[in-house]
């Protein structure tokens, strides 16, 4: 009796161990990327301290701020350290503007190639498998939260672009991306103090030149 009772305790134990680690597996990059696009999908806005970095040739830059996102198509950037800058957009042009400066840069959003672009459209739209091609999980790199994943994949609507990185929380927010540029260079934001749903107007992604202010239509740049 006690020794089949040791045979029932042993076998419950092996079903206890086996579901832990089904339960703990990772989900396969379909599921996660599907849960990601569930998330944002249901937003209306969203907003978030960033800290944008810049590796290239000669050039190492880090600068930081809060970007705000809404539906349909707008976006706010707000750098204030090292210096003060304004990049915005309201879903059909983009402005960039330095205060002090007495010129604002401003472009079509359809013309617009920026590495902050595609951002725009992240709530409401976002469908990580048809935007990237080769989406799947890089173990190599390492996630600078522990419980993150990271994903890479090749975008498909972006020029000169050889590699982009998402990591992403087990909330299925994300929190880093990471472009890999044909030239060499790398771009890095990283998102941190995520709120959803937060009450903005759409008078923040408006942009009024000051007073004295050109308004020069071409290129946004940096």
């Amino acid at each position: 009796m006690i020794k089949h009772l040791n045979l029932a305790g042993l076998l419950l134990a092996i079903l206890a161990f086996v579901t832990s680690i089904a339960v703990a597996a990772p989900p396969d990059v379909h599921s996660l990327a599907e849960a990601v696009d569930h998330r944002y999908n249901q937003m209306r806005t969203l907003q978030a301290h960033f800290t944008e970095s810049y590796r290239g040739p000669g050039i190492d830059r880090t600068e930081s701020g809060t970007l705000w996102l809404k539906r349909p198509g707008k976006m706010r950037w707000e750098y204030r350290e090292p210096k003060e800058k304004l990049f915005v957009t309201d879903g059909k042009n983009a402005w960039f503007y330095v205060p002090g400066e007495r010129q604002a840069r401003k472009t079509s959003v359809k013309k617009l190639e920026d590495l902050r672009s595609p951002l725009q459209y992240l709530l409401g739209h976002t469908k990580l498998e048809k935007e990237f091609e080769g989406l799947s999980f890089a173990p190599d790199v390492q996630p600078v939260l522990v419980g993150d994943v990271v994903l890479r994949g090749i975008p498909k609507h972006m020029q000169g672009i050889n590699e982009v990185l998402l990591e992403v929380t087990p909330e299925h927010q994300i929190s880093r991306i990471t472009v890999q540029s044909a030239d060499g260079s790398v771009t890095e934001y990283r998102f941190s103090r995520l709120q959803e749903d937060v009450q903005v107007g759409d008078q923040e992604f408006h942009f009024a030149a000051p007073a004295g202010t050109e308004v020069v239509e071409g290129d946004i740049g940096q």
